[in-house]
């Protein structure tokens, strides 16, 4: 005999992935459409992974797999480092 998932279980499962899925959405779109810095755009993926890890608890894991690279190449794309500053020689 299968086992027979909890219809209510299963609900509370798809509305908590539609909130994350709604949550990475507006942080994506934050990250490019709002012209932040990279210190700022960092501090827009950790509120998103706070509210995964709020509503998924113990898959942080998870997140760094799964949504990590994501970011990362939003991040890179819309939100760049500063360029390091190099400092030239001068020749006497």
């Amino acid at each position: 005999m299968s086992p027979v998932a909890d219809p209510a279980a299963v609900a509370d499962e798809q509305r908590r992935a539609e909130r994350l899925r709604r949550t990475v959405d507006v942080a994506c779109a934050l990250l490019r459409q709002g012209r932040l810095t990279r210190g700022e755009g960092e501090a827009v993926v950790a509120l998103a992974r706070e509210q995964a890890l709020a509503l998924f608890p113990g898959k942080g894991d998870v997140f760094d797999l799964v949504l990590g690279p994501r970011f990362r190449r939003v991040l890179d794309e819309f939100c760049p480092a500063p360029a390091a500053r190099v400092l030239t020689f001068r020749r006497r």
